[in-house]
Order: structure tokens, then sequence, then C-alpha cells
């Protein structure tokens, strides 16, 4: 069984949950849940700017090291 990441927010799919998009040209992307598929596709949102991401998560850690040093 294989562990998939959502595209959006980057939290761990269970096997047998979630939602798979697949684009015109082939390329797929994996989703937990309705809220990530919609800011994703619908509202274009970019995953770095919204707080609940983990990718944005990443970035706020890493300029927090830089800062303090």
């Amino acid at each position: 069984m294989v562990v998939r990441n959502c595209s959006f927010c980057g939290s761990i799919i269970e096997p047998g949950a979630g939602t798979v998009y697949i684009r015109k040209d082939g390329a797929f992307y994996n989703f937990c849940s309705r809220k990530c598929r919609i800011n994703m596709l619908s509202l274009h949102r970019v995953p770095r700017r919204v707080r609940w991401t983990s990718e944005f998560q990443n970035i706020r850690k890493s300029h927090k090291t830089t800062k303090t040093q």
C-alpha cells in the first residue's frame, strides 16, 4: 500500500482516502480534503502563503533561524 502526501497542504493521506485530480497534460494531484482541492484548483492559492500548510510552516521555521543568528 502506498502512503501519499497531499499536493497542497503536505499531510499524509491514508490508503483509500482522499481524491486524485488528473490534468489533461498527465500531471496528477493528490488531495486530502475538499478544502485543499478548492484552495489549489479554484482559488489558485499558493501553499507557501497559506498559514495552515506544512510548506508555510517550513518557511517560517527557516526565517526564524536566520533572524536570530
